[in-house]
């Protein structure tokens, strides 16, 4: 089988049900998926010995969840099949985070990526799932997308949030505050002003 198949030549691609512009809104969503994707799969080989067993196999699962998004994406309404992505995917996704958040330190400060290794890569597939999660909006509002891309998305970021902290903790790393900032978190509570750090919306 060739890898190469030279159709791709003059700037378009085959998305399920035709061809369109490699920068086509649609190529942009599912291919920022894709970057993060290979993001998660670099984490998960970082993340090699037994203390992160429970992050490993859960970056596990979020590959095979990411390439369900991508494929519903790369659907044109003309073509159309059942989806993938389902509500169960997020709120499995809530499940993990709420067992995270619980064993994590009080947040008093926002935090910057970084700390170790390991959170300063979790922190990277955070920020691409948020530019992954806005690609899929824009695709949403020129096409028909299946909306529980858009959910997962949104919670995939948090749970990177949570995951990061998680892999400071097992390391007895610190997370990283932004230290010119003020203390906006009292007592573990969230703060009124919603962030891209942290919050979805």
């Amino acid at each position: 089988m060739r890898i190469y198949t030279k159709t791709g030549d003059e700037g378009q691609t085959s998305v399920i049900g035709g061809r369109v512009r490699k920068d086509d809104a649609r190529v942009e969503a599912y291919g920022t998926i894709d970057e993060l994707n290979s993001f998660v799969g670099q984490a998960a080989a970082l993340l090699h010995d037994d203390r992160f067993k429970d992050l490993r196999e859960q970056l596990a699962v979020v590959g095979q969840e990411l390439f369900d998004c991508g494929s519903d994406l790369a659907y044109t309404p003309a073509k159309q099949q059942p989806y993938k992505t389902h509500p169960a995917m997020t709120e499995r996704l809530e499940t993990w985070i709420d067992k995270l958040e619980a064993n994590n330190p009080p947040l008093e400060r926002f935090i910057l990526p970084g700390g170790s290794p390991p959170a300063a890569l979790l922190h990277v597939c955070r920020t691409v799932c948020r530019r992954a999660e806005r690609r899929a909006v824009t695709l949403s509002d020129e096409a028909e997308v299946n909306p529980e891309v858009l959910k997962y998305l949104n919670r995939l970021s948090d749970y990177f949030f949570s995951a990061a902290r998680a892999a400071n903790l097992k390391l007895r790393v610190d997370d990283v505050e932004y230290v010119r900032g003020a203390r906006v978190f009292s007592g573990g509570e969230e703060p009124d002003r919603q962030t891209e750090q942290k919050q979805g919306e």
